[in-house]
């Protein structure tokens, strides 16, 4: 019997050749070289509107300009290098964040991802004849609920499709500490939650509303156990961080291949949320560090607590973005420590869709 292939993804008119969304990391990580090479391989390649510019010459002076500017710019270089499907990621936390999406609109980008908070006025930047999606991210069915009812009654749409993130991801998590491992907060359930959420307007509007799966996931068996649970798709980041094409230093991808199972840990962010991370010597200074305060020249997250706060979490992203880890640290999935070499995207692509065969393959 011949292996099982991947599902396209299809999100309204859009189509992607493979299920497979490759999530969008902040502060340089996923950028134009990154989603390009993911779109080629018939994949949905993302950008990350999280402070592209943290290493612009005006970044301080004007960190607005800065953002837009290399974000503007980074939409372009990808679009010239792929005719396959891209995205870019914006935070509903970003300060600019109105700004941003303007600008992945008027790059006429595909899809718009959203998260870190409920991107409830999104369509609003939308105009009548554009095409791009929008597609928030949720940590929970009540949260897809919400946002459907709210879309509809100020804008009448719906979302074009529906991101759930577990508590397994990198970055920035959507959960109290105390929910992260808790058997009620798990992908699986939460990702039910979300599919039987949409399911009433999909039947009521006869729109088709995919739900994809992230936060975790590893490998081709993990991709085909979610699509049995009823996704239409998974996103993943970190293992795009160990490819050749991504946009992060040689030293950066080295920190996630060197990490042990017991490396990957949660911290306190600045800016008020539980973030999973790659334990390193930085971090272990800042948690002794009792001198609270520092002079914030960028203000990127509106609830980063800077009077509080012991270092500026953009500053030491993108010091880790460029391989100083003696000022900074890596975000990272929680099977980071499972990555054990640099590969190609098409390599990658090709090894997850082997595994989703076997994996699919009847007993």
């Amino acid at each position: 019997m011949p292996i099982k292939a991947l599902p396209k993804l299809k999100i309204g008119k859009l189509v992607s050749r493979l299920p497979i969304i490759q999530g969008g990391m902040g502060v340089g990580i996923s950028m134009s070289n990154l989603a390009a090479a993911v779109a080629n391989e018939g994949c949905i390649g993302v950008l990350s509107a999280a402070m592209p510019g943290i290493h612009e010459r005006d970044i301080a002076k004007n960190s607005d300009a800065a953002n837009i500017r290399v974000l503007r710019d980074e939409i372009r270089k990808a679009q010239k290098m792929t005719s396959g499907v891209l995205g870019v990621n914006v935070m509903v936390a970003l300060t600019n964040f109105g700004e941003m999406v303007r600008t992945a609109i008027a790059e006429r980008i595909d899809i718009i991802f959203s998260g870190a908070g409920l991107p409830l006025d999104l369509p609003a930047y939308r105009p009548a004849s554009c095409d791009t999606k929008l597609v928030p991210i949720v940590s929970s069915g009540r949260a897809a609920l919400l946002l459907c009812k709210k879309w509809l009654s100020k804008y009448n749409v719906l979302p074009d499709a529906f991101v759930v993130e577990g508590p397994k991801a990198g970055g920035h998590l959507g959960f109290k500490p105390q929910q992260i491992d808790d058997p009620a907060f798990t992908l699986e359930k939460i990702a039910a939650d979300v599919i039987e959420a949409v399911k009433p307007f999909e039947k009521a509007h006869g729109q088709t509303i995919p739900v994809i799966a992230a936060g975790g996931i590893y490998d081709g068996r993990d991709i085909s156990r979610f699509l049995k649970l009823g996704a239409a798709g998974i996103q993943m980041g970190t293992r795009f961080v160990a490819t050749d094409e991504c946009d992060a230093d040689e030293g950066f991808k080295q920190a996630i291949i060197n990490a042990r199972k017991e490396d990957v840990v949660i911290i306190e962010s600045p800016v008020g949320l539980p973030g999973r991370a790659v334990r390193n010597p930085f971090l272990a200074r800042m948690k002794k560090n009792h001198v609270n305060g520092f002079k914030c020249p960028y203000h990127c997250i509106k609830s980063c607590q800077r009077e509080k706060s012991r270092y500026c979490i953009a500053l030491a992203l993108g010091n880790a973005k460029k391989g100083k880890f003696n000022y900074g640290f890596a975000f990272a999935g929680s099977n980071a420590w499972r990555v054990d070499r640099i590969t190609s995207v098409k390599n990658l692509i090709q090894s997850l869709v082997t595994e989703y065969g076997q994996a699919s393959a009847p007993a």
